[in-house]
């Protein structure tokens, strides 16, 4: 018996010995690029073509290339339109996609399964295919070179939809039960009692939409040709040229560019992982 034990053991040290070598050799895989950006900020254009020897750390850190990005882009500019983005997508994902989903979950009304397959079969088509129609309605409203314009696709989101409308189907009847006996309208329902208690996804659909959102390339290259809606991802795709490209300037770029969404995932990253969590387990 204590042989059986101890293989045991040695088995179970064996195999998270195992675990966390496999998980240290991912985060390497995973971290490598950004270090790799890094570096490159700080690298002259000559390490970053060389070859033979191969450049990994750059001779002398230069600041040459963030001084560059500063003087060709107004960055300031590039943050505000870029935090201004994503705060009204997320804004016009939760609103939206929390009444269509407490719709769809909870209540009856005809042709509730017609317009509910119509969600799912938008998020079965590629998202490319409705640039033009969206970029026809607005042109006709006016609205190029504009934050609405920017915003126009995420005003309804069908992910957020199906993901809330999951999330009240699972909810207990007798709390809205209970509502219906005090009195409350649907209204009164939604806002009081059932949308409370979706938090935690609401959470999780902020953080995915202003994922998205941050780095959302072909429609703010669409409609957005002025540089005052300019935002950080068409801004570096601009940055690459037809011929050459300087590289140390990009990485730069990029290393700056990348900011906003690291301040996020370091304020939010425990609220999102509770988020994703709780959504989990129900």
């Amino acid at each position: 018996m204590m042989t059986n034990k101890v293989n045991y053991k040695l088995i179970s040290q064996n195999k998270k010995i195992i675990l966390h070598i496999t998980l240290i050799l991912v985060s390497v895989v995973m971290i490598l690029p950004f270090l790799w950006m890094f570096l490159t900020a700080f690298k002259t254009q000559t390490e970053v073509t060389q070859i033979n020897p191969f450049v990994f750390f750059p001779k002398k850190f230069q600041t040459e290339a963030f001084v560059n990005v500063f003087h060709n882009y107004d960055w300031i500019l590039l943050y505000t339109n870029t935090l201004l983005f994503m705060f009204w997508r997320c804004i016009c994902a939760v609103v939206t996609a929390s009444m269509a989903g407490y719709a769809f979950g909870r209540l009856k009304f005809r042709g509730k399964n017609i317009a509910f397959s119509l969600v799912l079969l938008q998020m079965m088509v590629p998202s490319q295919i409705f640039v033009i129609p969206q970029y026809a309605m607005v042109s006709r409203l006016g609205l190029n070179n504009t934050m609405l314009s920017l915003v126009f696709p995420g005003l309804v989101t069908a992910f957020g939809t199906f993901l809330l409308r999951q999330v009240y189907r699972n909810l207990p009847k007798e709390l809205e039960e209970a509502a219906i006996l005090d009195g409350c309208n649907i209204g009164q329902r939604f806002l009081f009692v059932m949308a409370p208690l979706t938090k935690p996804t609401l959470i999780a659909l902020t953080i995915f939409t202003a994922l998205f959102a941050y780095k959302d390339l072909m429609w703010p290259m669409v409609v957005a040709s002025k540089k005052n809606i300019l935002t950080l991802a068409p801004a570096l795709a601009k940055m690459q040229g037809q011929f050459a490209t300087k590289y140390p300037d990009l990485m730069a770029a990029a290393l700056l560019a990348s900011i906003p969404m690291i301040a996020v995932y370091i304020l939010f990253q425990r609220k999102f992982m509770a988020s994703i969590a709780r959504t989990g387990g129900k």
